[in-house]
């Protein structure tokens, strides 16, 4: 079991209450797949034909009725429109941007055609396109359903029967606070706040199913911005080692061409470039040691599973007189051994 999701080009960003805020829309990406996406399929068949087209869509941020079809007007909105009528075919488009942990993230949906299914969902959480929750709704079965996919096998279904009228507005929500997940049709809890652990987080993005042919519209999700792993271990090793002054990461990142700090104490220092002993340290292997104006600092470096060096973590302690290398590297390396221990491989000094 597989499945499919898509996410649209950054439009605004603020701070409400939950932290952060992305509008997403799909004004420039007119008859084409949205920059900043990938797409893959889950199950049997091609990669699903994802692609911005112009469509009546709700000015205002509500529920569609037939009654109320006159509310539109022609904008941009995402549509899928491969028809495979296999069971087993999940197009998936994935935002290749934040993960999300705890968020609320809405967005319209109209399903239009389909012989084997007529199902649009939100994909969430997803780890890859065999690892994800889901929230789906159907047109021809009239259901609202959730579940989760492991390695691939869909787990238990949760969701009531529920008119869904095709070629029609509607509204899905997903929120998810630690392991509370909550979903709406239409403003509407449609069922019970679920409790899994499964995934805590993940990618987000839109779903389809078979020969389903979906559009969805005015998507937008608040979140609370995930602290990063290196400034997390940075941040539980203080807690643990209070006598350290400062404690840096450096490691290489997409747009780097050589080592930074991503992750200190100080927050102005993220982003600054390594020196020389750093650079030195992440080469050869050996830790680096240096003292400055009453302090002592230590550079190790930071090793994958291989022992490959793949950053460097750098400790500075307030040193005492006459302090050589030996007493200061033995003074840090519990510091060492604590951020050590949650790294495996490069990706994880990164995410």
């Amino acid at each position: 079991m597989r499945n499919i999701f898509v996410m649209v080009s950054l439009v605004a960003i603020s701070l409400p209450v939950f932290g952060a805020e992305k509008v997403f829309n799909f004004n420039e990406s007119l008859d084409k797949t949205p920059a900043g996406f990938r797409s893959v399929v889950g199950g049997e068949g091609k990669p699903g034909d994802w692609k911005v087209i112009l469509e009546d869509a709700p000015s205002a941020f509500q529920t569609l009725t037939p009654q109320a079809a006159g509310n539109t007007s022609k904008k941009p909105v995402l549509a899928q429109l491969s028809e495979d009528l296999r069971d087993e075919h999940f197009p998936i488009l994935i935002f290749d941007g934040d993960d999300y942990g705890d968020f609320t993230f809405t967005t319209k949906f109209k399903t239009v055609k389909g012989i084997t299914e007529q199902m649009a969902g939100i994909a969430f959480r997803i780890q890859d396109a065999t690892n994800y929750y889901v929230v789906r709704a159907s047109s021809l079965g009239n259901t609202f359903r959730f579940y989760k996919v492991v390695n691939g096998v869909r787990g238990t279904i949760v969701g009531p029967e529920v008119r869904i009228e095709k070629n029609v507005w509607h509204e899905m929500t997903v929120e998810c606070k630690g392991h509370e997940i909550k979903c709406k049709l239409d403003g509407k809890e449609l069922f019970p706040a679920l409790t899994d652990n499964t995934f805590t987080s993940g990618k987000i993005g839109f779903w389809t199913k078979s020969d389903s042919v979906s559009y969805f519209a005015d998507a937008k999700i608040t979140y609370l911005p995930r602290e990063p792993l290196a400034q997390k271990l940075l941040n539980d090793a203080k807690k643990a080692n209070p006598h350290a002054r400062n404690m840096k990461i450096f490691a290489m990142t997409d747009k780097s061409k050589k080592p930074v700090v991503i992750a200190s104490l100080k927050p102005e220092e993220r982003g600054e470039a390594a020196g020389k002993l750093e650079e030195s340290v992440m080469e050869t292997g050996d830790t680096g040691f240096r003292k400055s104006k009453g302090f002592s600092i230590v550079t190790w470096p930071l090793r994958d599973r291989n022992g490959e060096p793949i950053g460097v973590l750098q400790v500075t302690l307030k040193s005492f007189p006459g302090e050589m290398q030996q007493s200061a590297v033995i003074r840090g390396v519990p510091i060492l051994k604590q951020v050590q221990a949650s790294i495996l491989e490069a990706k994880d000094l990164t995410r």
